[in-house]
């Protein structure tokens, strides 16, 4: 429809819809319930506030995050669209205001969270406005089978029956697998859906897995102090530890995580926002719906617990179409904690998420391939080349022998004892407890007495990955047998992992892999312009325009508003409210 087109020009300063996006637009501007699975970064948000901006009445958009609302709100707004959130941070006076705004018909988009659909005073507020439609964001969480369900999310069907049959459903989300899907829609009660399945590649983003015995010393090659990152750690102490250490180095680093006091978490991600303190060390609690397009890094200190985490955290980078790197560090520890954890919990698939997890991190094929064939989709070639893998940072080594050798030492130990201790026996240390219990006299004692501890614990925890090895145990894991050990120990298979090539680690990916050729001084010209107005407004540097908009002015270097228009994400209104002092900073350059 042309009417989409012309709002996508005009607000949003696109030309063209990114694939799906129209077929979503036109299937919820039709009436029809849609499903929408698209990657962070993929553009899902337009597929809703576009229809919303088109159809009579206020689009409902249910989301999971004050901070998501916020940002999503802040950056409409900006656009001028109308735009609204309830949460539970409002103050009475602010919460009436809006509804005055929504009876009288002043707002297009209404953002609230899914526990608000639990009151009778918002039901009797929606009864007193006209909805044309319902957005469900992070649709994910209504599932058992997604990695982070709410119950919460149930209750949105509820709005079904309280609505009645004229209002079409949308649900969106970036991670989805083939079950996630299937069970969204039956959740939801999606009504013969329009379902669309975006590609989950991120073109943009270079993935790397790093093996590392010194994660802090590894994270300080790894950032920038001019860059934004994330940096995701598994524990609340871990990432507090981690920005500590940042600090004394110089970073300009803040925390976040679900024990902070919600003002401190708010004034944390404030400063990120603003790039007052552009570099956010924190838990998995912080980054759903986060709209900061510039991150250029997420790294993972830990590793996660699945596939579907791994890959939504790691798509909060380079939101922008710019260049970006998404990191995962792992170590044998990572993989045995969470075995361990997992053991000990009644989750029923978790087992099988982390044994393709620790498949990813040890995998000798283009990493790019293997998430998206978790995803249920398949790569043209064989290989990336945008990834460690294919760009020559590994190697495999073959490990069958090695891991017989410590599956024979854990039976003779009479599968009784942990990681350290079979380690300690393979290496044939000279020990108190080794010698009360006379495990020098086993066969298998010193039979790995030339590998490191590490290199031990690495293979230990690859076989707890794959399965051939289980942590046992209530208080104190254990080692011990699983149904597919024979086949190991037997030669009836084989198992290799990726080492790090001992050399010294390629410049990073921004530097070499970039979109187009830009004027770097004129970026940072343009940088600082972006800043003092967003100070002035009180509002984000990217709502006023993006990194990649910032780029694609030095490339370009327009000149008048006509070109003007031309950059990536400017659209008539950014133009009319932003574009006078970056023309000028321009048209001074090229002067020059």
């Amino acid at each position: 429809m042309q009417r989409a087109v012309d709002i996508l020009n005009t607000y949003y300063g696109y030309e063209h819809f990114r694939p799906g996006q129209q077929e979503l637009i036109d299937g919820i501007l039709e009436g029809q319930d849609v499903l929408g699975v698209m990657p962070t970064g993929g553009g899902k948000s337009l597929c809703y506030q576009i229809p919303a901006l088109l159809l009579d009445g206020t689009a409902l958009i249910v989301s999971p995050l004050i901070s998501l609302m916020k940002d999503q709100v802040d950056t409409l707004q900006s656009l001028g669209i109308q735009a609204a959130y309830i949460n539970s941070q409002m103050d009475q006076f602010d919460y009436q205001e809006t509804a005055y705004l929504l009876r009288s018909g002043q707002v297009k988009l209404l953002y609230v969270a899914p526990e608000r659909l639990g009151s009778p005073a918002f039901l009797n507020l929606l009864g007193q406005i006209h909805i044309s439609l319902v957005a469900v964001d992070e649709a994910h969480c209504i599932s058992q089978w997604g990695q982070d369900f709410r119950p919460s999310y149930r209750s949105i069907v509820t709005l079904r029956e309280f609505l009645g049959d004229g209002v079409p459903f949308a649900g969106f989300t970036a991670t989805a697998t083939n079950r996630v899907k299937e069970d969204i829609i039956q959740q939801l009660e999606l009504r013969e859906p329009m379902v669309y399945s975006a590609s989950f590649d991120r073109p943009n983003l270079y993935f790397s897995v790093v093996q590392s015995t010194n994660k802090k010393r590894e994270l300080v090659k790894q950032l920038d102090k001019d860059q934004s990152a994330i940096i995701y750690c598994n524990t609340r102490k871990n990432v507090e530890k981690v920005c500590e250490f940042l600090v004394k180095k110089g970073f300009p680093a803040t925390y976040y995580h679900g024990g902070l006091a919600p003002e401190e978490r708010s004034a944390s991600q404030e400063d990120f926002l603003y790039d007052r303190k552009p570099i956010m060390v924190a838990t998995n609690a912080f980054g759903m719906g986060i709209d900061k397009p510039d991150v250029r890094k997420v790294v993972h200190y830990n590793m996660p617990l699945d596939m579907e985490s791994y890959y939504q955290e790691a798509g909060r980078a380079g939101r922008d179409g710019a260049p970006s790197e998404a990191v995962l560090f792992y170590s044998s520890q990572d993989i045995l904690t969470n075995s361990f954890l997992i053991e000990q919990g009644n989750e029923p698939h978790a087992k099988v998420r982390l044994q393709k997890m620790t498949g990813y991190c040890k995998t000798g094929s283009c990493l790019r391939r293997t998430l998206l064939q978790y995803f249920d989709e398949e790569m043209d070639g064989m290989a990336c080349d945008h990834c460690s893998n294919c760009h020559g940072e590994t190697e495999t080594i073959d490990i069958t022998v090695d891991c017989q050798k410590i599956l024979s030492c854990v039976y003779r130990m009479g599968q009784r004892f942990g990681t350290g201790m079979v380690t300690d026996v393979l290496r044939g240390k000279d020990t108190q407890r080794i010698r009360e219990r006379q495990l020098e006299e086993l066969s298998t004692y010193g039979i790995l007495s030339k590998q490191s501890d590490g290199d031990i614990k690495d293979r230990i925890s690859l076989m707890v990955g794959e399965g051939y090895l289980v942590m046992a145990g209530d208080s104190y894991p254990i080692l011990q047998f699983t149904q597919k050990t024979p086949e190991l120990l037997k030669g009836e298979t084989t198992l290799s992992m990726v080492k790090r090539k001992n050399e010294k680690r390629k410049a990073s990916r921004n530097e070499d892999w970039k979109s187009e050729e830009y004027d770097e001084e004129l970026f940072e010209k343009l940088r600082q312009i972006r800043l003092g107005i967003a100070n002035e407004m009180g509002k984000p540097p990217f709502v006023v325009f993006s990194d990649r908009s910032l780029i694609d002015m030095c490339a370009k270097l327009p000149t008048d508003e006509e070109a003007f228009l031309s950059v990536h994400g400017v659209g008539e209104n950014k133009l009319k409210t932003y574009g006078e002092p970056f023309l000028k900073a321009i048209q001074e350059h090229v002067s020059l």
